[in-house]
């Protein structure tokens, strides 16, 4: 699908979804872009904030309008109370979050304590690769311990400041 295409898209659900009254149901057919009737659109409006799902026909409005429900408590735990900039400056931890509870169209999980735990390690993990920038050093030092044959070990190499002005130009 093109970027223009989804732009549309995303344009006419917008515009299907901002009209409702807060007082009416929080599903409808899909718009004419996503395939009318065979699609619906679930949604919840917090705040500023609309979570829209695109689900087919089969699919259950309340288990997924649960599913949003705890989608966005979830989000709502590890950002504090999650706003717009949130999900776009942390775009990779919402997508992390989304996958953990939705997959190739299948739910995973709904257990937030779950969640949160895959969360916490996955902030654990970041953690560890943010301490890479140390990983020159560390790859020397590993390099000095290998057991390599000690003829390598022993190779002298110039000191580099003296081979720089025994250089002629």
């Amino acid at each position: 699908m093109t970027e223009d295409m989804q732009q549309q898209i995303i344009k006419e659900t917008f515009q299907l979804v901002s009209r409702r009254d807060d007082n009416v149901c929080n599903f409808l057919e899909g718009g004419s872009l996503i395939g009318g009737s065979d699609y619906k659109l679930i949604y919840r409006h917090y705040a500023t904030l609309y979570f829209v799902f695109c689900v087919d026909s089969s699919e259950s409005e309340l288990g997924i309008l649960d599913l949003i429900q705890v989608f966005v408590e979830t989000l709502d735990r590890c950002f504090e109370n999650v706003c717009e900039l949130d999900l776009i400056f942390h775009v990779d931890k919402v997508h992390f979050i989304l996958n953990e509870l939705v997959m190739g169209g299948m739910v995973l999980e709904t257990n937030m304590t779950e969640i949160m735990t895959r969360i916490e390690d996955q902030a654990k993990v970041e953690k560890q690769e943010a301490g890479l920038s140390a990983a020159p050093a560390r790859a020397v030092s590993a390099v000095k311990n290998m057991s390599i044959p000690q003829q390598i070990k022993d190779i002298r190499l110039p000191d580099l400041p003296q081979a720089i002005k025994d250089l002629k130009f």
